[in-house]
């Protein structure tokens, strides 16, 4: 979890959302900015960058499979509903994250992609499991407060609060 913690921070210097994953066989970090492209999240970088190894070493589909099987993944916010599909689409092993994504989560925060750890045991799907949130929501913290193009708010936080208790009387 330190190396996805460290390329998040690469991330955030790029200006870029503070997401980053790390392992033994590949790492990486969201580019979507940078990139243009919404569909580069820092699961697709990594999945890209395993892929283009293994065409190099020629490995067969099946010993691909066998490859993502094995893989564990760290990620320091929990996978989208288009990531956690293509993770288990490629039958990866488990994902660990560090906060949820309470807006896009695939892993339980929204929907349910990854499977149960039972269903996962019997080779039915990933387990997927949530630790170390505090750092990265620090992280989270300082890329909307530094980033010049994150959307503001539309009403003042006081505005929003007063509207918040009104709605509950």
């Amino acid at each position: 979890m330190d190396l996805a913690f460290h390329q998040a921070k690469l991330a955030l210097e790029a200006l870029e959302v503070p997401v980053g994953e790390g392992n033994i066989v590949a790492s990486g970090r969201n580019r979507t900015n940078e990139t243009c492209n919404a569909t580069r999240h820092v699961e697709m970088e990594a999945i890209d960058e395993l892929i283009g190894q293994w065409q190099k070493d020629r490995l067969s589909p099946s010993q691909v499979a066998e490859k993502f099987s094995k893989c564990v993944l760290y990620v320091t916010c929990e996978p989208c509903i288009m990531c956690a599909s293509t993770l288990s689409f490629l039958g990866i092993k488990e994902v660990y994250y560090a906060c949820g994504n309470d807006k896009f989560g695939g892993c339980g925060s929204v929907l349910l992609l990854s499977l149960r750890d039972e269903e996962a045991q019997r080779g039915k799907g990933y387990k997927c499991r949530g630790i170390m949130a505090d750092e990265a929501v620090s992280l989270f913290k300082c890329f909307y407060e530094r980033n010049p193009y994150t959307p503001k708010p539309h009403r003042p936080v006081v505005q929003r609060e007063r509207l918040l208790e009104a709605n509950m009387v």
